[in-house]
């Protein structure tokens, strides 16, 4: 029944492109798709706004406090909705954390930078709240993929967001999944109409606000990833290791732009251990000084799950690449790392 449910997915990939990525994550949040976690809160309201509200997950048994993550989501800052991504919610959550998962607004109601000035107030939110949920604000961290780690990034690079809201609680670390990090100049309309308006466009890119003592990063990529070539973190990663700041670098072979958050969730976690790979560097920065509680990870592809690759990489086919025709150069002509590089 799942591979049959999937399978039609994929015809809505060309039927109905602007709604197919909300269409082929349905099955990824079925109750029988995900791993066994709480719900403890949903439709918060961090701020006013209909899109400013978020949902909250949790071990089903909390050793409080728990660390916390925040988990901002992707979608070219056009398209995305929270409850799309119950299936990492409580991903995480069974792994231990207490996670929130937040709504901001998107073009064409607002361009940059006011979808990360909402990611900020949503800190501020987990920053004077989360402790009413069991969670641990002394050991925060945020995560994203794509156009949210972009967010993610940016809030642990250009430290004014949050300090616009009198955020005061350290991150203490961030991971990055398929993120764009030097995409400038602006190559397309779609990304253009985002960002072009800015007076100092070359400000809005990650790879031009590295400075040392920024919080250490998981920068994560597909392979075949044809939304934001591998290159781009690679690039990113080798500038903030120049200034000495801590980056654990994982590139998946094979992987695409979705695969990387699909691969999160217990139905897509046989094709890599992103999952694991992010608890192990969170727990290397503190989430667990006791250790992390431990998940079963299934390396064995369920029945029927190898028949819809095909499908994922046509709904990377769909999604607007952010880079331009030759992939983002590095703004300081940065010799690309080893696919393989570790810290």
């Amino acid at each position: 029944m799942l591979r049959v449910t999937l399978l039609a997915l994929a015809a809505l990939l060309f039927a109905a492109p602007a709604q197919a990525q909300i269409d082929i994550m349905a099955p990824f949040n079925q109750d029988a798709s995900m791993d066994s976690a709480r719900v403890l809160a949903k439709d918060l309201a961090y701020a006013d706004g209909d899109r400013k509200r978020l949902d909250i997950y949790g071990p089903n048994e909390i050793m409080e406090p728990a660390p916390v993550v925040m988990f901002i989501y992707g979608g070219a800052w056009k398209q995305g909705r929270r409850q799309d991504y119950q299936f990492v919610g409580k991903a995480l959550a069974a792994n231990g954390f207490i996670v929130v998962v937040p709504d901001y607004r998107l073009y064409p109601e607002v361009t940059y930078p006011a979808f990360l000035e909402d990611n900020a107030q949503a800190v501020k939110w987990v920053e004077d709240n989360i402790k009413d949920y069991g969670g641990d604000t002394s050991r925060f961290f945020l995560a994203g993929h794509s156009a949210g780690a972009y967010g993610a990034v940016m809030l642990g690079l250009e430290r004014s967001f949050l300090n616009d809201y009198k955020v005061t609680m350290p991150i203490k670390g961030i991971a990055a999944l398929s993120g764009p990090y030097d995409f400038y100049p602006f190559e397309y309309d779609e990304v253009r109409s985002v960002f072009g308006q800015n007076d100092n466009p070359q400000g809005t890119q990650p790879i031009n606000l590295v400075a040392p003592d920024r919080p250490p990063m998981f920068i994560a990529s597909g392979t075949s990833d044809p939304i934001v070539r591998v290159q781009n973190s690679q690039h990113f990663a080798q500038k903030m290791r120049g200034v000495g700041d801590w980056v654990t670098e994982k590139y998946y072979d094979g992987l695409g732009h979705m695969d990387l958050v699909f691969a999160v969730g217990s139905m897509w976690r046989w094709r890599a251990p992103v999952l694991e790979d992010m608890v192990a560097f969170f727990t290397q920065f503190g989430a667990f000084p006791s250790g992390a509680p431990k998940l079963p990870y299934e390396p064995e592809a369920p029945e029927g799950m190898v028949d819809i690759k095909q499908t994922i990489a046509q709904l990377d086919s769909i999604l607007s690449p952010i880079e331009g025709p030759e992939g983002a150069p590095a703004s300081d002509g940065a010799t690309p790392a080893p696919a393989t590089a570790t810290p």
